[in-house]
């Protein structure tokens, strides 16, 4: 039988490898927001005429050589491009689509959205709390379903830990995506977010489970056997299961268009990680906490610096 647990500080390991080069973007880069966090506007046309002239540079050096400051372009194809801005009104936008109409023709305009600074910052706040208060029911809700085990609230714990993980796996790379390729962090994102702390949570409760039920049967094992067979129970499900929602999402990726590629994207990286987390992360987690092996590590550090002194 294949045995995790007993090699749960190498994943540990990797996990932290994964991990710090996002959470050292995040201290020197922060994140992109976007509109819907600093304000702005959004207009994306869709020319009835493709035209391999519709490049983000040549669209935005041209529209600045016009006079109009310009955040992001990019572009679907050859007939589709997204223009993102500072908060514009309906004059100025109706002067940027006539000055784009008469560069590359007729066009249809597909979306124009316009938020204010305070809006963007309510959406701040709210997604900031949303992540909060995901956080205390999911702890709260494992905490009670798991209150005949002993110590339930590490079960909690330990979820909560392993979807951090997955959380901070999506905004380290978005981070490193902003400042290296210019992906903003919007609506959707939080969305992808917020759908990856589900999954995370989902696929850990599914191990947690059989740890609790394996708890009965397998009376007198260490706790350490009981979770290594627990976690081989529901391998194959959890792969299973992962690879399925996956391979939709790497179709969509491919082929369902760039509105929602990056969405589609934290998406699959999310889910990879909550299978990983999940796994690797979370139940090898109880077993160190069980063992108390955190506080051992403590007093091994501690004892090594007194000797030194």
């Amino acid at each position: 039988m294949w045995d995790i647990v007993s090699k749960r500080y190498w994943y540990f390991t990797l996990s932290s490898l994964i991990l710090i080069p996002g959470i050292i973007s995040l201290i020197l880069f922060g994140l992109r927001p976007s509109i819907d966090y600093t304000g702005g506007a959004l207009l994306e046309l869709q020319f009835k005429q493709p035209s391999t002239q519709l490049l983000p540079a040549e669209i935005e050096g041209f529209l600045q050589s016009a006079g109009y400051t310009i955040g992001q372009i990019q572009t679907s194809g050859s007939d589709t491009v997204l223009i993102r801005t500072t908060h514009i009104d309906q004059d100025t936008k109706n002067q940027i689509e006539s000055t784009m109409a008469e560069r590359y023709g007729e066009f249809i305009e597909l979306r124009f959205e316009s938020i204010g600074p305070s809006v963007g910052k309510e959406v701040t706040n709210r997604a900031l709390w949303a992540v909060i208060a995901a956080a205390l029911a999911i702890l709260l809700y494992i905490s009670y379903a798991f209150r005949h085990v002993p110590n339930p609230v590490r079960y909690g714990a330990c979820a909560i830990i392993a979807m951090l993980h997955d959380v901070f796996v999506v905004i380290g790379l978005a981070s490193l995506a902003g400042h290296f390729l210019g992906w903003e962090v919007d609506a959707l994102y939080l969305t992808a977010l917020l759908t990856v702390i589900g999954f995370s949570v989902h696929d850990t409760v599914v191990v947690f489970d059989r740890i609790r039920e394996n708890i009965g049967r397998m009376r007198g094992e260490r706790f350490e056997v009981i979770v290594n067979h627990s976690i081989i129970q529901t391998l194959d499900r959890s792969i299973n299961t992962q690879l399925t929602v996956m391979f939709t999402l790497l179709a969509l990726f491919l082929f369902g268009g760039l509105t929602i590629r990056e969405f589609v994207f934290w998406l699959l990286i999310g889910i990879a990680s909550g299978t990983y987390s999940s796994i690797f992360n979370a139940s090898p987690l109880l077993v160190v906490w069980e063992n108390g092996e955190i506080g051992q590590f403590v007093r091994r550090i501690r004892g090594q610096g007194a000797a030194t002194a």
